[in-house]
C-alpha cells in the first residue's frame, strides 16, 4: 500500500513523503499513529504543503534536539542489580529503567523508544547506549551496571581517593612553600654577606695613611732666562 507519511518516521522517511509499505506496517502502525495517510489524490494534493510545514518544524525540533544531545554527551549511569556468579541477572535494565534514570539525574524526558538498546541488558559491566533523538540527531550514553551494594562500594573508594589526592596536594603545597622559604633565607644571608663586604672595605679604606707629596711647591726652581735677551740689550747700548 502506499501512504504519505505527515511525521517523520525513524528509517522511513520525512513529512510529506510518499512510501509503499507493507499492509500490516501501514494498517497497523502507520495509520492508527497518524503517522500517514493513505496515498489517495486528494491526499497527495497536500504533499507539498505538509512538506513545507514539516520542514519549518523539523528545523526547530532539529536545534532543540541537538541541545539535547550536547547534554547527554558523556552522560554514566550506574544500575544497581542481583546477579549470579557468573554476572548474569536476575532481571535486567530496560529502555524505560535507562530513560527514567536520565529523566533522575538531568531532568531531560525522553520517550524510552529514544533510547535504542537493542535488547534489555542482562549482564554485569559497562556498555554504550544509543540516544537517537531524530533521523539525523544522536548521540551515546555510558550505561554500567554493577552488583548490589556496589554503589555505595564505589563512592567509598571514590572518597577515599579524593582525601588521598587532596592530602598528596596539601603535601606537595608544603614541600613548595619549605622550598621558598630555604630559598628566601639564602638570599637573605647572601645580602648579609654583600653588606658586611662593603662595611668591611670601607673601614679599610679609612684606616689607610694619606700619602704626602714628596715636592713642595717651594722648592721648584724657576727656569733662567734665556741670555739672548741680554745680548740685543747690549747691543742696543753700543
Amino acid at each position: 500500500m502506499k501512504v504519505l507519511l505527515i511525521q517523520d518516521v525513524d528509517n522511513l522517511g520525512y513529512a510529506g513523503d510518499v512510501k509503499k509499505v507493507a499492509n500490516g506496517y501501514g494498517r497497523n502502525y502507520l495509520l492508527p499513529q497518524q503517522l500517514a495517510v493513505l496515498a489517495t489524490p486528494g491526499a497527495l494534493k497536500q504533499a507539498e504543503t505538509i512538506r513545507k510545514a514539516a520542514e519549518k518544524r523539523r528545523a526547530q525540533e532539529t536545534a532543540d534536539a541537538q541541545a539535547v544531545a550536547n547534554q547527554l554527551t558523556g552522560l554514566k549511569l550506574l544500575f544497581e542489580r542481583r546477579a549470579g556468579e557468573t554476572g548474569k541477572l536476575y532481571g535486567s535494565v530496560t529502555s524505560g529503567d535507562i530513560a527514567e534514570a536520565i529523566l533522575e539525574k538531568t531532568g531531560i524526558e525522553l520517550d524510552k523508544r529514544k533510547v535504542a538498546v537493542p535488547e534489555p541488558i542482562r549482564n554485569l559491566g559497562e556498555q554504550e547506549v544509543p540516544i537517537k533523538l531524530m533521523i539525523d540527531v544522536a548521540t551515546s550514553i555510558t550505561v554500567e551496571v554493577v552488583p548490589l551494594g556496589g554503589i555505595l562500594e564505589r563512592e567509598r573508594l571514590e572518597g577515599a581517593e579524593a582525601v588521598e589526592v587532596e592530602a598528596e596536594a596539601a603535601t606537595e603545597t608544603a614541600e613548595d612553600e619549605a622550598d621558598v622559604a630555604v630559598e628566601a633565607e639564602a638570599e637573605a644571608a647572601e645580602a648579609e654577606a654583600a653588606v658586611d663586604d662593603v662595611v668591611a672595605a670601607a673601614a679599610e679604606v679609612a684606616e689607610s695613611p694619606v700619602e704626602e707629596d714628596d715636592e713642595d711647591e717651594s722648592s721648584v726652581e724657576t727656569e733662567p732666562e734665556p741670555e739672548e735677551a741680554e745680548e740685543e740689550d747690549e747691543e742696543i747700548e753700543a
